[in-house]
């Protein structure tokens, strides 16, 4: 290991001169740039001199895969996916030790990652992210498929030894017959199918294409957790975001501001939304893609993870002609699926359903759904009072997010309608003192909201490779259990292919509802703190999101770390 500073190390091992290095300084000190990176772009040194002179500040070995090819044996090791997502492939095994080539060797979480999957101890030596490209794209059908689509958009693209900044002027002066052009190019449309693809056959609820200065990263967020799956070359990053333009039905000539989609496609017979998001950055337009599976809303509240205590309160509740049932928890939380489980179960000839939201996400035959356009003069609090005057039974408001929506949705509360909608609290008590800080009257809200739920997402264990285990007897202090609980058995995952080595395969609701009893609108009439209605709704019953987690541990369904991540936390 060289602990000197790496312009030092560069400038011995290539030769720079002082002013080449001082140069790079500078930009650094402007930028915050890594130095090294500043080199390579500035065309000082190749990328494969940044990557021995790394190795050789943090005392990894430096690795050619063009010299040295990837052992069959060792390159099978590991599913193609988590090598893809680690930016890492195997060079060879020897004995009980297996020498690993990445693209950042400090990842001590892919280290981990594919340690746990092979079960061997891990040397990591450092090689150039185009080694890794094009050996991963090699490994089996769909890789050679990637690897093609790969190869062609770099040899369609811009690619001349052009900077950063020659590029990027490139790129503003393509025009819009050219932009079309590119957004219809065989590669780039088979390199698009291939990201949406894979992310659907990883149950990926969002996609991100994520430009760089030199590159174009592609990222799912999978079970709550974002993913790195692939890195695109920088010349497709013009055509890859035109080809999503045009699929969403987006401006493809606007870059400097953002836009809204939506593409509908089918896969594996399944019909599959996705809500299109471009975000303009310093490197290029940003893209979301989120992934809506229409077939979840129809999945139950059960299947969800609704708790039978829970359901057997919740079921007469939203059978109700009127009053308001709030859904609470942070973004991200299930909220909406919960509230179309709802609308679906609900939804029958008889009743008139109607919802306010921004966006739709997922569109329900039977329902008159509409969405929030300011510009159009159309708010939640607006459409609210229109959809007064269309004889509902049923309304979604997609939040209360202000006073002047919250006192109109508990009108029509108040009127004969039963209203659905979505606050951001922490718990089910705390929704009460949300409404009272937007000032709304207690009177109002204790004659109208009949019961709030609060709920979270936790990843459940993979059931192919889930194993029992003894936890540390600091995880059952936390837990508030006896550290003697013999009979209790923990379960985990203990990483496969199916999970992608993570140990978890899907998510599962954790809920809390809170009734509103006559005793908790006499203390909502006087303004009484949180933790006294929290401690009423306790008295009557109710389960809170920790003993719905404990409950789920108990049972095997998700592991203790995972609940101490999203419920023990706050």
């Amino acid at each position: 290991m060289d602990q000197r500073f790496i312009g030092d190390i560069i400038k011995e091992a290539c030769g720079l001169t002082d002013e080449q290095l001082q140069n790079a300084i500078d930009v650094h000190r402007s930028t915050r740039e890594p130095i090294a990176d500043v080199l390579v772009n500035m065309g000082v040194i190749s990328e494969r001199d940044k990557c021995r002179c790394l190795g050789r500040q943090w005392g990894v070995p430096y690795v050619d895969l063009t010299e040295t090819r990837p052992d069959e044996d060792a390159f099978n090791l590991i599913p193609g996916h988590l090598m893809q997502r680690c930016r890492a492939v195997p060079v060879e095994k020897q004995g009980k030790q297996l020498r690993l080539a990445m693209a950042n060797p400090l990842d001590v979480y892919a280290i981990d990652q594919i340690r746990l999957v092979t079960g061997l101890d891990v040397e990591p030596v450092i090689t150039t992210e185009d080694d890794i490209n094009n050996a991963l794209t090699g490994g089996s059908t769909e890789a050679e498929e990637l690897g093609a689509a790969l190869r062609q958009v770099q040899e369609d693209g811009t690619g001349d030894d052009l900077t950063i900044q020659e590029k990027k002027e490139e790129e503003e002066e393509f025009s819009l017959d050219r932009l079309k052009e590119m957004a219809v190019d065989a590669p780039v449309v088979r390199l698009l199918n291939l990201i949406i693809r894979q992310a659907i056959r990883d149950q990926a609820s969002d996609i991100h294409i994520q430009p760089e200065t030199d590159r174009v990263r592609a990222r799912c967020r999978i079970d709550g957790i974002l993913h790195d799956t692939m890195v695109v070359p920088k010349q497709a990053q013009a055509s890859l975001i035109s080809r999503i333009k045009v699929m969403a039905d987006m401006d493809i000539a606007e870059k400097r501001a953002p836009q809204d989609g939506r593409i509908t496609l089918m896969m594996n017979r399944r019909e599959y939304d996705f809500r299109v998001s471009t975000y303009p950055g310093v490197n290029g337009e940003k893209v979301v893609m989120r992934i809506l599976d229409k077939s979840g809303v129809h999945l139950g509240l059960k299947r969800l993870g609704m708790p039978a205590t829970v359901l057997e309160d919740f079921d007469p509740l939203i059978q109700r002609s009127y009053g308001i049932i709030a859904v609470t928890g942070p973004t991200g939380s299930g909220k909406s699926t919960t509230l179309y489980s709802v609308l679906a179960k609900l939804n029958q000839p008889e009743k008139n359903i109607l919802t306010i939201e921004d966006p739709v996400e997922y569109q329900l035959p039977g329902l008159t759904q509409a969405q929030v356009n300011e510009r159009a003069g159309i708010s939640f609090a607006s459409a609210l009072r229109t959809m007064l005057r269309q004889d509902p039974n049923v309304i979604l408001v997609g939040e209360m997010r202000d006073t002047e929506t919250a006192v109109i949705a508990i009108e029509a509360a108040l009127t004969g309608h039963l209203v659905f909608s979505t606050l951001h609290t922490n718990d089910a008590p705390g929704a009460v003192a949300r409404l009272l800080e937007m000032g709304i009257e207690p009177f109002l809200i204790a004659s109208s909201v009949i019961g709030v739920v609060a709920q979270r997402l936790v990843r459940v264990i993979c059931p192919k490779c889930k194993e029992a285990y003894t936890p540390p007897l600091e995880a059952f202090r936390r837990l508030n259990l006896p550290t003697d609980s013999d009979s209790v058995t923990f379960y985990r995952g203990k990483g496969c292919d199916a999970c992608m080595g993570t140990g978890y395969r899907g998510r599962q609701g954790v809920f809390e509802l809170m009734l509103v009893t006559d005793v908790v609108r006499d203390l909502i009439l006087r303004k009484a703190p949180s933790h006294e209605i929290r401690q009423e709704a306790l008295r009557c019953g109710m389960t809170t999101l920790r003993q719905d987690a404990m409950q789920k541990i108990l049972e095997g369904i998700t592991t203790m770390e995972e609940a101490l991540r999203v419920i023990y936390t706050e």
